[in-house]
């Protein structure tokens, strides 16, 4: 295989991943506030609310997962330069914060704190006894 033709089925392997990650965004926050709506007509709008946020919460999490695919295949592939390197480091350390920021929200601890505690009946997380 010639470096042209790998070099586009690798843009094109970039753009599915990219294509992936945005549905994943828009499939998963729609389908995130149509459960809130259901929820909302049986249980009031409290638990609408929560299962909103940790519905769009996840929906972001495996869509910048996705991205950050994207990024990779792209700098090692593509564009293998000093400069698309940082740029690529900049943007994991930025989305892994992210990912790291909404993973806590979500889960209302922190990671290494996680096995200490024992999930609620309702499959929230909850201190164990």
């Amino acid at each position: 295989m010639e470096d042209e033709d790998f070099d586009a089925l690798m843009e094109l392997v970039v753009h599915g991943f990219e294509v992936a990650g945005v549905v994943v965004l828009v499939v998963g926050a729609v389908a995130a506030f149509v459960s809130a709506l259901v929820t909302a007509r049986r249980t009031g709008a409290a638990m609408a609310y929560e299962r909103v946020r940790r519905g769009v919460g996840r929906a972001i999490l495996l869509g910048l997962e996705l991205l950050i695919i994207a990024d990779i295949v792209l700098t090692i592939t593509v564009d293998p330069t000093l400069e698309s390197a940082l740029a690529l480091g900049l943007i994991v350390v930025v989305r892994t914060f992210l990912s790291f920021s909404l993973e806590v929200e979500l889960e209302g601890t922190l990671p290494w704190r996680r096995s200490r505690e024992a999930p609620r009946a309702d499959g929230s997380p909850g201190v164990s006894s």
